[in-house]
């Protein structure tokens, strides 16, 4: 008859390790229970309520009002717009810079820290460039007063939204750069080679082994810009104020006004509707990208 050895020392030993494990992890756990969890669950519950004291259940008045409301359909419409206009745009320069710096050209270090820079600018002193810069007696105006050209006030015109666009890009262009970087990096040398022999050029290279192989990392980057330009209320908040141009009234500049009118039940309801809209945005991307797999599997 075998002789069945004890595991108890060793369980004990496991469990032990688990709740020390769970003991240095409770304090973030709390905090991310009562920061992040409970304020959504309050926050969905008040989606579906009216009132502050006494609440009464409303069903889905509260979509209804919001979609009833002109400056949230403005909102909405300005930050897809935005989104929209700015997503394109930030890959290919990013993508282009990348390619770029992957090259052995002169001067690479130098350049890698001119696009890593923005990273480590705060955003004030960033906004109080743009601001020097674009405003209606800033420096632009100056220098095209020198040509005749009349002054115009940037950030209280249509041009409020490319400026917003461009100073979007170039906070972000580094980060996104450096992903994508790191993505062609990891494509083998190989696979280039291997089409040269075969004749191929350098645009048949990009479109058949750069980019299919540079999906997953270019993923990320779209799902990071998605997330960005949804958040790029603050520096249309600092740009112009709480009540911007209405080409860059954004839906968080929506939320933010209804937050210091206490209106809570529609800054929950436009919160939720602008998660579902990342979350449709996201799992789209995830789709083509999951093709994407297929195709060179």
């Amino acid at each position: 008859m075998k002789k069945q050895h004890s595991h108890g020392p060793f369980l004990k030993l496991k469990t032990k390790e688990a709740l020390a494990g769970l003991g240095f992890a409770l304090p973030s756990l709390a905090g991310f229970g009562l920061f992040f969890v409970v304020p959504f669950f309050l926050s969905l519950y008040y989606c579906f309520t009216e009132g502050i004291g006494d609440m009464r259940f409303v069903g889905l008045k509260n979509f209804q009002s919001l979609f009833q409301s002109s400056s949230f359909r403005l909102a909405l419409k300005n930050t897809l717009r935005f989104t929209v206009l700015s997503l394109p745009l930030i890959f290919i320069v990013s993508l282009s810079f990348a390619l770029i710096l992957n090259t052995k050209m002169k001067g690479l270090p130098f350049f890698r820290s001119l696009f890593i820079l923005p990273l480590v600018i705060p955003v004030a002193s960033v906004i109080l460039v743009w601001q020097i810069v674009f405003h209606d007696k800033g420096f632009l105006n100056t220098v095209l007063s020198f040509w005749g050209i009349p002054a115009i006030d940037w950030l209280n015109s249509e041009n409020a939204l490319a400026i917003l666009i461009m100073l979007y890009i170039w906070k972000n262009c580094g980060y996104n750069m450096i992903l994508l970087l790191a993505g062609l990096n990891n494509i083998p040398k190989e696979y280039y080679e291997s089409a040269r022999i075969d004749g191929a050029g350098s645009l048949l290279c990009f479109w058949k082994i750069t980019l299919p192989y540079l999906a997953p990392s270019g993923f990320f980057v779209l799902v990071i810009s998605i997330i960005n330009a949804f958040k790029v209320f603050r520096e249309s908040y600092q740009l112009a104020g709480n009540y911007p141009h209405q080409s860059i009234y954004m839906l968080q500049n929506f939320m933010n006004n209804n937050f210091h009118n206490l209106s809570l039940q529609r800054l929950s309801t436009a919160a939720l509707l602008m998660l579902i809209i990342i979350g449709l945005l996201v799992s789209f991307l995830f789709r083509i990208e999951a093709r994407m797999r297929r195709n060179l599997s």
